[in-house]
């Protein structure tokens, strides 16, 4: 990967089925159909992602907490919640 990561926990690519996030020298996709909350977000708000405890990332922007459990094993988790349309 090219450049030097500044940050624990980033965003590195978004495309129309999912995003792409770098967190300790590995690289994780979240699928947009196990991840359904960054679908419609803005690349703004799917950028703005921290990590508020180690392996606990969170998306001010979206009130997103994902958890590196739940990004690494999505299938131990089958609840998916819908994100709220806007009013």
């Amino acid at each position: 990967m090219p450049g030097t990561i500044t940050s624990p926990i980033e965003v590195v690519q978004l495309t129309p089925y999912g995003l792409w996030i770098a967190y300790r020298e590995k690289e994780y996709f979240l699928d947009h159909d196990l991840f359904p909350w960054f679908r419609e977000s803005s690349a703004r708000e799917v950028f703005n992602v921290e990590e508020v405890a180690p392996g606990h990332f969170h998306w001010p922007d979206l009130d997103v907490d994902l958890d590196l459990e739940r990004i690494e094993h999505p299938e131990s988790f089958p609840l998916i919640a819908k994100r709220k349309p806007a009013s």
